[in-house]
């Protein structure tokens, strides 16, 4: 008699029952133990899959809605205790290699209806909703149950009972219907792997019962999914377009620095080598925009910002940053852009934006209401600070943006984080990001005869988060004039000749011309090798800081302070500035990727900042170090000069019943006070503007 042919289905099943007893015997114990209620899939990592059957796991790949089916099927059959079914339990594969770009999706590459993987970052979510998955309708007429199956395509009722035959009513009976919660996601491209301004493309994500609910707006995850297309419609008509969706299987969340950064062994022997030239900080600095002629400590500082310091987690549960600020305020015309975009290429994440087309909401989270998912409804959008988590927000134009929106900035920048409170959704968003931002001061270039901290039009709140601010002022001055000149004239021609070879078939240079000429301005350290390096160094480096350089900054820190001792002398430094002088030291060891902090790493930021303080910190008038001029934007001793003028208004006011006349308090001020007519009648009219003065007549004053 001959044999029934076998059922190859079975087969696949009696497969994946073999590869569960080999690989996933101890994880299917737990599922077993936690079902339902606290685990309800199985993940399996696609290299095991792999290493089992390569058929089997290639075949999961190409026709993953069917191969799925056999794998949970096994699950079903696999030899359990007696009292456990896995009866809905979803078998779930992960760790696919070779994620596709989003914006490489292709119908020509068979990317539609197979198992890719995609990386990106969060951009928008909607709440989880529960989906019927299976509707239960119950005719009114005569009671009959009908079950109907529910696709994503649109909500099917029955045509006719299957009872009474008759069309209806139907009424759906949600106790008998089967629902699963379900939620819509948004990922748009990591911004570490665009080049060059593209835009970042993004596909919508659906995903089911216990992945939902993981994750919020600005997480960096892989989505592991099945690739399908839908037709778009264009008023209520369909186009021939259709749109790309994923139906996830597996979300995880990236908590790695630069998840698109590989680095192969080659790399990390090219990056070791260089870390131990004695001229590597030399190298840093020649790297960082090279068409800039100049600027060696702002660039410096820059590298120590993309390094940045160790972030430290103390045991009560609080937080101290690692990144660093830096603030360049300088004249137009002398680079802050191009700097500010050259670390934007360099940076292995990072978000520019500027200053005029940013507003607060875009800065930080965007509560939108559009039709992503179903239905009306709020969802929030992360914005460019958010998107620049672990990476730099480059900043540009910050002193054009609206005080509000750059408000949005303070908790971002101190607690790296950004609670949001809009349409009924409170929530909180990790934005820790290091900001690099420019900005011209307050009457667009620098008045060399008022305090510089007079000239900074930034609110003294936000200017005081900043490590580190550069003044970059363009004083003319015949010999640098000249080098300028040369190494720009040079910059374009080398641009020229690169050109024009590149585009000429018949150029009459040679290339060796050009890359004689190209080497002048070309980067000593190549940008992608660069990039490596600062994400490798974040990577292994955690430096800690040896006797010598605690000894080095305490002694500077002191020292300073000493300056202030008098009763009536002005502060001189704050303890912000001590804090920024241990991130920046554990930056320059991280440079070196050396995990101690040496001495000579204390005294080179040291330097630094004390270069800083003397730009912005110092009081013109006095010659002293004063922190109030960056953390209050008024020096002490602008604060006693108010305080002196108002108090001989209110004292000459006395002797006058129409108030104090504008001619006598000049007068006397010049000879009580020492103070200016000009400079006299600027402070009157900055206490008018305050309401701590007015005139109740034409040139007389009275205080408030």
């Amino acid at each position: 008699m001959a044999q029934a042919p076998q059922d190859p289905n079975s087969d696949l099943t009696d497969r994946f029952i073999q590869f569960y007893r080999k690989y996933y015997r101890d994880e299917i114990g737990k599922l077993a133990q936690k079902y339902p209620t606290e685990q309800r899939s199985l993940y399996v990592d696609y290299d095991d899959l792999y290493a089992f059957d390569p058929d089997l796991a290639e075949d999961y790949r190409k026709k993953p809605d069917q191969i799925r089916e056999y794998a949970e099927e096994g699950l079903r059959l696999y030899d359990l205790p007696a009292d456990v079914k896995l009866g809905q339990a979803h078998v779930r594969l992960r760790n696919l290699p070779d994620a596709v770009d989003i914006r490489n999706i292709r119908v020509h590459d068979d990317h539609i209806g197979r198992m890719v993987a995609v990386q990106g970052i969060v951009r928008k979510a909607t709440d989880v909703r529960p989906k019927i998955t299976e509707a239960a309708f119950e005719c009114q007429r005569c009671g009959t149950m009908t079950y109907i199956p529910q696709t994503d395509s649109g909500f099917q009722e029955p045509h006719e009972c299957q009872g009474c035959e008759r069309q209806g009513p139907f009424h759906v009976n949600f106790d008998q219907s089967e629902f699963v919660d379900s939620q819509k996601l948004r990922v748009q491209e990591s911004p570490e792997g665009l080049r060059g301004g593209e835009t970042p493309q993004s596909i919508d994500i659906d995903i089911e019962d216990d992945v939902t609910g993981k994750v919020t707006a600005g997480d960096h995850v892989t989505v592991t999914g099945v690739l399908h297309i839908e037709q778009q419609t264009s008023n209520q008509e369909k186009t021939p377009i259709f749109d790309l969706y994923m139906d996830g299987v597996a979300v995880e969340i990236e908590d790695e620095e630069f998840e698109d950064m590989d680095i192969s062994e080659e790399d990390v022997a090219e990056i070791v080598e260089l870390s131990n030239a004695d001229d590597i900080y030399e190298k840093m600095i020649a790297s960082v925009a090279p068409s800039i002629y100049g600027y060696d400590e702002e660039k410096l500082a820059m590298i120590l910002q993309l390094f940045s310091g160790v972030t430290k987690h103390l045991p009560d549960g609080s937080r101290i940053r690692g990144d660093l600020h830096m603030l360049l305020i300088g004249d137009p015309g002398t680079g802050k852009s191009q700097m500010l975009q050259y670390i934007r290429n360099i940076a292995p994440r990072s978000v520019y934006t500027s200053g005029k087309g940013s507003s607060s909401a875009g800065l930080t989270a965007a509560a939108v209401r559009d039709d992503f998912g179903d239905g009306q409804q709020w969802t929030l959008e992360a914005g460019a600070l958010v998107l620049a988590d672990k990476g730099i927000a480059a900043v540009d134009e910050l002193d054009k943006m609206r005080p509000e929106d750059r408000s949005a900035m303070h908790e971002a920048l101190e607690q790296q984080q950004i609670s949001v409170s809009k349409a009924g959704i409170n929530a909180t968003l990790k934005s820790r990001c290091s900001l690099l931002g420019a900005a011209n001061p307050k009457y667009g270039r620098f008045d060399q005869y008022e305090p510089i901290g007079e000239q900074i039009d930034l609110e003294p709140a936000l200017i005081s988060r900043f490590d580190l601010i550069f003044t970059v002022t363009d004083d003319p001055d015949p010999e640098s004039d000249a080098e300028l000149a040369e190494h720009i004239i040079n910059t374009n021609y080398a641009g020229e000749l690169h050109t024009q070879r590149t585009n000429i078939t018949n150029s009459e240079f040679t290339q060796e011309e050009v890359d004689d000429v190209t080497q002048e301005v070309a980067p000593e350290i190549d940008a992608e090798l660069l990039r490596k390096y600062i994400a490798y160094a974040k990577r292994t480096c955690f430096p800690t800081m040896t006797e010598e350089a605690k000894q080095v900054i305490r002694d500077f820190y002191v020292d300073f302070r000493a300056k202030g001792a008098d009763e009536d002398a002005p502060v001189p430094v704050t303890a912000r500035k001590l804090e920024a002088l241990v991130r920046l030291a554990e930056a320059s060891a991280r440079l070196r990727l050396s995990d101690t902090v040496s001495e000579e790493d204390a005294v080179r930021v040291t330097s630094i900042v004390e270069a800083c303080l003397r730009d912005i910190g110092m009081d013109p008038e006095t010659g002293e170090f004063d922190a109030d001029i960056v953390e209050t934007g008024t020096s002490k001793n602008q604060r006693d000069r108010i305080k002196n003028l108002k108090a001989l208004i209110s004292d000459i006011e006395q002797d006058y019943e129409q108030g104090a006349p504008v001619e006598e308090v000049l007068q006397r001020a010049e000879e009580e006070l020492d103070l200016k007519e000009g400079k006299a009648e600027d402070e009157i009219e900055s206490l008018r503007r305050k309401g701590e003065v007015y005139e109740p007549r034409t040139n007389h004053l009275r205080t408030t």
